[in-house]
């Protein structure tokens, strides 16, 4: 994965009130969890972090391996959870998780399609179900998208989850999840339509000399 660097600062106050303060200044409110947990439950680290460094890493198809510089203390980390405001789609939280050479951590990877799909070359149309796919492992061994040959699939076709594997890498999405298909288009049709009345009249032509 890519890596980018994100600074923050620590918040003490994290009342509504105070968190609408963070926005009017360019901030926004963030959590950082990793594997401190208190009575069962994750520990958050609380902390504000400029919208012109995340929209760097919020508004893009691309996943990044963010180092945190928070206060002066450095924490490598993925994205867990983004929250938007329901009517100007502003950004209004984030969450990361903090990661590890050791621990492998779960996290969806972009769908790259490669190659000219023969149902495509006979008159279909790709159809693409799911543009990323849940992957579980160390956040080192994580690909930046995950590449697919459609090259063979026909018409009527798909590949499934189950259908892919990858080194290194334990797919987390069920198997039965649909990535991508090829789907008859009226073209393509219509196309098949003829190519039969063709044939059929070409062996009734050939019954009729006989």
């Amino acid at each position: 994965m890519k890596e980018i660097n994100v600074t923050g600062q620590k918040r003490t106050d994290l009342g509504k009130k105070a968190s609408k303060e963070l926005r009017k200044q360019g901030l926004v409110p963030c959590n950082l969890y990793g594997e401190a947990t208190e009575n069962g439950r994750p520990v958050a680290l609380a902390f504000a972090a400029p919208m012109s460094e995340l929209r760097k890493i919020v508004y893009t198809p691309h996943i990044y391996v963010i180092n945190l510089v928070i206060d002066g203390e450095n924490h490598t980390a993925v994205m867990k959870e983004l929250q938007f405001h329901p009517v100007n789609d502003s950004l209004l939280h984030v969450d990361f998780f903090e990661v590890n050479d050791q621990k492998p951590i779960t996290i969806g990877i972009p769908v790259k399609l490669t190659g000219l799909a023969q149902g495509v070359r006979d008159g279909g149309r790709m159809n693409l179900s799911i543009r990323k796919i849940e992957v579980t492992a160390p956040y080192q061994q994580i690909p930046e998208h995950l590449d697919i040959d459609v090259t063979k699939l026909r018409i009527g076709k798909s590949i499934k989850v189950g259908d892919l594997s990858f080194e290194g890498l334990t797919l987390a999405t069920s198997k039965d999840v649909v990535v991508c298909s090829i789907k008859m288009t009226r073209q393509a049709s219509a196309a098949a339509s003829m190519a039969s009345v063709d044939s059929d009249e070409a062996e009734g032509g050939s019954e009729a000399e006989a």
